[in-house]
C-alpha cells in the first residue's frame, strides 16, 4: 500500500513552507512515528513524521518551497522496516547464544605495553608485574586515573622536559556558504524593519539580585521537591514585568495604524536561542499567574522551541518581550523591540561588583538591565519608571505578592 505524505498546516496564516532538510535518504525504509523532515515557515521550524513504516520516495527536494498539503513524500508500507527485521534477529541471537565461563583467562596477546598515545610512558618493574597479575596494559592504568594530585605533578616536573610539538595550522583560503533558512530570512526582514520603522530609544539600570539570589538557595530544594524543576531568575523578572506594566500600561502598549491599542493583559514573550535562529514563545496572562506557574510554562515552551515541537499558535502575539544575554555572558546590550510590541526588556550577567549600601562599600551581585521602547508612543518618564518598578520588586521579591506596592503603605492604607 502506497501512503502519500502532505505538509501539515503549521499556522492559518501560513500558506506554503519550504522543505529544510530531509532526516532520511530517498528509498530508506522508515518505520512509524519516526522523523523524516523538517519544514521551515517564517515563524518556526516543525517536524514532518511517518504516518506508517515501510520505504520512503522522497517528492520534494531541500530548499524547495511547497504549499502546505502538498505531498513530499510516499511511503511504501509493503516493505517491511529494518528496525523490525534487526529487532527479531537480535533476539534470536541473544537465544542461541551460548552461555560464557565465569572465570576469564587472560589474553595472552595483551602484554603489559603502551600505545602510540602513551609510548613515552615509563613502567617500573613493580607495576609491570601488578598490572601483568591483573590483566591491566598502560592505557587501562592511564584511562582509569580520575584524578591527579601533588605527587604525579611532581613526577613530571622531576623527569626530564620533553619538548612539545605545536602542529602549525595550513593557511587556508576557503570557503563556506550555506543558504539562510526562511526563519533567518524573516528575522533579517523584521530586525532592518525595526531600525527603519520606530523610534527606538534604551534606557539602562542595575539590580542588586542577592534578594533574589538568596531567596533561591533558601528555598530551592524544596521548590525542586514541591514543583519538580529548579527555580530560575527569568520567572521573577517576568512576573515582574507584568505587575509593573499595570503601572506604566504604554510599555505594554502597540499601534495600530493611528491608534494606540492598550491590552488589558500581558503576554510575555521569552527569547530562546535555538539552533535555527531566535523563537520568541509567548506566555500568556502572566498578570494571573504565580512564579511557580511561569516557571513551568517557560521550561516546557523553550523545550518545545529547541525540539522543534512549537506550534505556531504558542510563538504568535505577546505584548512585551523580555531577552536574557547573561546566559551568553553579555554584561551589556541594546536589545532590539520585536513588533509589533513597543518594548523590550533585556536582562544581563551577574557580576560581583562594589557598591554603596547605608554609606558603606560593599561587593554584591549587580546585574544591568535594559529597557529599548518606541519613543512614538512610550514618553522617557514611563520607560524609566516602569525600569525602576522591575528594579524595586526584583530587590523587594514580596512586592509581586502586593501588587508593586510596600508592603507597609497597604498595612497603613496609604
Amino acid at each position: 500500500m502506497i501512503i502519500e505524505v502532505k505538509v501539515p498546516s503549521p499556522g492559518e496564516s501560513i500558506t506554503e513552507v519550504e522543505i529544510g532538510s530531509w532526516l532520511v535518504e530517498d528509498g530508506a525504509v522508515v518505520s512509524k512515528n519516526q522523523e523524516i523532515a523538517e519544514v521551515e515557515s517564517d515563524k518556526a521550524t516543525l517536524t514532518i513524521v511517518a504516518a506508517e513504516g515501510g520505504k520512503i520516495e522522497i517528492k520534494a527536494a531541500e530548499g524547495e518551497t511547497i504549499e502546505v498539503g502538498a505531498v513530499v513524500c510516499t511511503i511504501d508500507t509493503s516493505v517491511a522496516p529494518v528496525a523490525q527485521k534487526a529487532e527479531a534477529k537480535a533476539e534470536a541471537e541473544v537465544k542461541e547464544e551460548p552461555k560464557v565461563e565465569a572465570k576469564k583467562e587472560a589474553d595472552p596477546a595483551k602484554e603489559v605495553k603502551a600505545s602510540e598515545a602513551y609510548d613515552k610512558v615509563k613502567v617500573t618493574s613493580v607495576a609491570k608485574e601488578m598490572m601483568k597479575e591483573n590483566d591491566l596494559s598502560v592505557d587501562d592504568v592511564i584511562n582509569g586515573l580520575k584524578r591527579l594530585g601533588k605527587k604525579e605533578v611532581e613526577a613530571v616536573l622531576s623527569a626530564p622536559a620533553v619538548a612539545a610539538v605545536v602542529q602549525k595550522r595550513e593557511a587556508s583560503r576557503a570557503e563556506e556558504r550555506e543558504r539562510m533558512s526562511s526563519l533567518r530570512r524573516k528575522l533579517s526582514a523584521r530586525l532592518v524593519a525595526v531600525k527603519n520603522e520606530t523610534a527606538m530609544l534604551t534606557t539602562f539600570n542595575e539590580i542588586d539580585m542577592s534578594f533574589v539570589m538568596d531567596m533561591r538557595k533558601k528555598y530551592q530544594q524544596k521548590f525542586v521537591d514541591k514543583h519538580g524543576l529548579k527555580l530560575g531568575f527569568m520567572s521573577f523578572f517576568t512576573k515582574a514585568a507584568a505587575v509593573a506594566a499595570e503601572f506604566y500600561p504604554m510599555v505594554n502598549a502597540q499601534i495600530d495604524g493611528e491608534e494606540i491599542v492598550m491590552p488589558q493583559f500581558v503576554d510575555v514573550g521569552i527569547a530562546v536561542s535555538t539552533p535555527k535562529g531566535l523563537m520568541v514563545p509567548i506566555v500568556r496572562n502572566a498578570e494571573s499567574k504565580s512564579v511557580p506557574e511561569i516557571e513551568l510554562e517557560i521550561k516546557e515552551l523553550a523545550e518545545k522551541a529547541r525540539t522543534k515541537k512549537i506550534s505556531v499558535e504558542e510563538l504568535t502575539g505577546g505584548t512585551f518581550t523580555i531577552t536574557n544575554g547573561g546566559v551568553f555572558g553579555s554584561l551589556l546590550s541594546t536589545p532590539i523591540i520585536n513588533p509589533p510590541q513597543s518594548a523590550i526588556l533585556g536582562m544581563h550577567n551577574i557580576v560581583e561588583r562594589p557598591v554603596a549600601v547605608n554609606g558603606q562599600v560593599v561587593i554584591r551581585p549587580m546585574m544591568y538591565v535594559a529597557l529599548s521602547y518606541d519613543h512614538r508612543i512610550i514618553d522617557g518618564k514611563d520607560s524609566v519608571g516602569f525600569l525602576v518598578k522591575v528594579k524595586e520588586m526584583i530587590e523587594n521579591p514580596e512586592r509581586m505578592f502586593t501588587n508593586g506596592k510596600d508592603a507597609g503603605e497597604l498595612l497603613l492604607g496609604i
